[in-house]
């Protein structure tokens, strides 16, 4: 860097990159458990290159498929997983677990608050095919002040015709904290003490490896997640994946495709291999994340902005959210991580229209697969507080290059606190 702005945002990642060695150094501990875990469930379902053949048209036997399924399922503690790359996002599985379960008359409870925006119009929005308009009650419970979920009055919001319980475990976007399993595990224990023939489903994006547990391996039922975030590795193409109780998961498969086709129909096309090593490297891509969202929290804390999770606490997500205060700093952070994109880095960002939500969204993603955010990418609704939401990285040492961005810009613009050392 030749200008005096890009040497000294240099030297403040740098400095936060050096306080934040403790934290990495768990993230590699972590990242060697889930490894293991992972290696384990290739070696028991016997993985061979036979199996990265893919299938077309009806993709009956599918012996591919069939393996990486009993992978999936033996990692999270299934019964049994729907893994398959026609599911087109995070939000399509989570709607077909919903539509699969759910009959007329049944009652949804959210235990977690709102669910995000565009869950919403799956659940209550005005179409005529939403859960709501099909005569399904919905109903959710508010997160305490501390972002925790009130589960006093979670119980007190089952109904006698609840029949499933809903738990984000990210954050959305929105400043309270993602949800730890362990968290979830005590949740799920109270609703099952009460009710043990509610089904508690927990929508599992973002959360993939970030701890060595997953919901079901404490009690959740089923959960569901989008390929195109952490288990997918950063090269999974597209795709999304249902694990849990073998009969849920059977539901769920029956709206993938259609009743009485269910999980024996759905051709990889030839996308098995990307899907096989997309989660064999899934945990370390997760960690690579985390180690770039840790930096993150440090280097804005040390700056005096807010951030969340904070670079000591615990996490179970990968995202990170800064609170930047104005629509202008929101607007350049995400300028400045698209410009340090591999892809697409001419293109400028510009807040639009997006399905669901009620103001525009600026989003960011010089990704080589659409919309993938395990890859780095960040966005924000314009909305005050102008919090920005960063997540992904397949490398720690790209987040460090696209902060270093960051901060040389809002050298630039003034959006720092004259307090910010000089080196």
């Amino acid at each position: 860097m030749s200008n005096s702005a890009g040497r000294q945002a240099e030297e403040i990642v740098q400095r936060a990159r050096e306080a934040v060695q403790p934290q990495w150094a768990a993230i590699a501990e972590l990242e060697r458990r889930n490894v293991r875990k992972v290696l384990a469930a290739f070696h028991q379902a016997r993985v061979g290159e036979e199996h990265f053949a893919g299938s077309t048209g009806y993709g009956y036997h599918d012996i591919g498929r069939q393996a990486l399924e009993q992978v999936y399922a033996q990692v999270f503690g299934a019964e049994a997983a729907l893994v398959r790359p026609q599911i087109a996002s995070g939000t399509h599985a989570i709607s077909a677990c919903l539509f699969g379960l759910l009959r007329p008359g049944d009652h949804l409870l959210s235990a977690s608050g709102r669910p995000y925006e565009t869950l919403q119009q799956v659940i209550a929005g005005p179409r005529p095919t939403s859960l709501r308009a099909l005569g399904v009650e919905y109903s959710y419970v508010p997160l305490l002040e501390n972002g925790d979920v009130d589960l006093p009055a979670v119980l007190a919001a089952l109904r006698p015709n609840t029949r499933v319980v809903l738990l984000q475990r990210s954050r959305g976007y929105t400043w309270r904290p993602a949800l730890s399993v362990a968290r979830i595990g005590e949740v799920v224990a109270a609703i099952k003490a009460r009710r043990p023939d509610v089904i508690c489903f927990v929508d599992n994006c973002y959360g993939e490896f970030v701890e060595d547990q997953e919901p079901l391996e404490v009690g959740a039922d089923i959960m569901a997640g989008s390929l195109i975030k952490n288990p997918g590795g950063g090269l999974a193409p597209a795709g999304g994946y249902v694990a849990g109780r073998a009969e849920l998961v059977s539901q769920a498969a029956d709206r993938v495709t259609a009743p009485g086709l269910g999980d024996a129909v759905g051709p990889t096309l030839r996308v098995n291999r990307d899907l096989f090593y997309g989660f064999f490297q899934a945990p370390h891509v997760v960690a690579e994340a985390l180690c770039g969202a840790v930096l993150a929290a440090q280097v804005f804390a040390s700056l005096g902005f807010a951030v969340a999770p904070r670079p000591d606490e615990p996490r179970a997500d990968v995202v990170q959210a800064i609170r930047l205060g104005s629509a202008d700093a929101l607007l350049l952070f995400c300028r400045a991580v698209q410009e340090s994109g591999p892809v697409d880095a001419h293109v400028t960002p510009v807040p639009g229209p997006v399905p669901g939500y009620d103001v525009p969204v600026v989003m960011a993603g010089g990704t080589f697969i659409q919309g993938s955010s395990i890859e780095l990418s960040a966005d924000g609704p314009l909305r005050p507080p102008y919090d920005v939401f960063m997540q992904g990285g397949l490398s720690r040492e790209h987040v460090h290059i696209a902060l270093t961005r960051v901060i040389e810009q809002f050298l630039h613009a003034g959006f720092l606190p004259a307090s910010v050392p000089t080196y």
